[in-house]
């Protein structure tokens, strides 16, 4: 059965000027062209080939022996090499683009910009590439636990849910809502460290440092806000969770850390319902 997107061994049926023309064992009726400059010297009638297939710009079935950057079933980061008004098209190292439809993009995409994707086969049974449900793809066997710092690259930003992250452009994991995230967007390089492993497989992130490290940070942040707010805040570190994220971008822990230390340090003082800087 010839599967657009994957890499099939064939057999060499017929040599013309233009190349050879493969097909599968006992299914000669099939017949898909491999261009002549991809056609090894010494091939010959019944040699078998590993090709990958996809469509030609006359929508054409067609194989090349060239390694593509993304097969089917992979989730790999491309580069947008144009935007066009029917969408985006991507270079995955063969000679035709790969095209992003525009119902497909997370977010709008711009020339040279770097996505992660997977291949689908749409509904004139053409390849083309999507930033949607990339998280299906995603492996639950990182190697990382609590603690280490890892890499990766945000695929979805979801106002419940948090930050969705590749890490390594493999490993599903999630920067946690009730992190700052605000400043991240669809495709921003993220350096984070990981909080937990969850059963599933699935890693959570922070990047945040470790909690004695950040609350000078944090305490720095509070002072600064403080000043802002000429000198007293109209709340203090029994506000809501979502109060203290709203206005300080930290969670409500890492808030009375902050404001704890400063405290301490008779920076601030503390009435029912305010914070005063002295």
């Amino acid at each position: 059965m010839i599967r657009l997107g994957e890499k099939q061994t064939l057999s060499i049926v017929k040599k013309v000027e233009f190349g050879v023309y493969l097909a599968e064992p006992g299914r000669e009726e099939v017949r898909i062209l491999l261009p002549g400059k991809q056609v090894p010297p010494d091939a010959d009638l019944g040699d078998e080939l590993e090709v990958f297939l996809y469509k030609d710009s006359k929508d054409r079935i067609i194989s090349t022996v060239r390694e593509p950057k993304l097969k089917m079933g992979e989730v790999k980061v491309l580069t947008v090499v144009s935007v066009q008004k029917i969408g985006a098209f991507l270079d995955w190292g063969l000679e035709k683009d790969l095209f992003l439809p525009y119902k497909e993009q997370v977010g709008k995409v711009k020339e040279g910009d770097e996505v992660l994707v997977r291949l689908y086969i749409d509904k004139s049974r053409r390849l083309c590439a999507s930033m949607r449900e990339v998280h299906e793809l995603l492996r639950l066997d990182s190697p990382y636990q609590a603690g280490d710092m890892v890499k990766g690259r945000v695929y979805e930003l979801s106002d419940n849910f948090g930050a969705f992250v590749a890490v390594d452009g493999c490993f599903s994991a999630l920067i946690p809502h009730h992190e700052d995230h605000s400043f991240l967007q669809v495709g921003s390089q993220v350096e984070a460290r990981v909080t937990a492993v969850k059963p599933d497989g699935k890693l959570d992130l922070t990047l945040r440092q470790k909690a004695y490290k950040q609350m000078d940070q944090d305490a720095v942040k509070v002072l600064e806000l403080l000043d802002e707010y000429g000198g007293e805040l109209p709340f203090n570190d029994k506000a809501s969770p979502e109060t203290i994220m709203q206005e300080t971008k930290m969670s409500k822990n890492a808030f009375k850390r902050a404001v704890g230390h400063l405290y301490k340090e008779r920076k601030i003082e503390l009435t029912d319902h305010s914070i005063r800087k002295r």
